[in-house]
């Protein structure tokens, strides 16, 4: 479960449809809403650490670029320098 030494207390207003699906599955699961509640919120943000869409829609294809250095990754700013990127071009 969790510990009670570093808790806080945090007062919300919720939907009572909400209310209701929380008391009925503490009822269900012998435990305390406040418990439940911290169950939902930590899937919640364990769910939010994935991935990011734009990764997921471009994985397919990274890597796919031929003639890049492998490293080029680790070491952009010294691709970036060696190119001249940033130095003032003369018109």
């Amino acid at each position: 479960m969790y510990y009670i030494e570093c808790m806080k207390t945090l007062t919300v207003r919720l939907p009572e449809a909400l209310v209701a699906q929380i008391e009925a599955e503490s009822r269900s699961r012998r435990m305390t809403k406040s418990d439940v509640v911290r169950e939902r919120l930590a899937r919640t943000s364990a769910a939010n650490m994935r991935l990011p869409p734009t990764y997921e829609a471009i994985a397919d294809i990274i890597g796919s670029v031929k003639g890049l250095p492998p490293d080029l990754s680790a070491r952009k700013k010294h691709y970036l320098k060696v190119g001249g990127y940033g130095r003032k071009r003369h018109r």
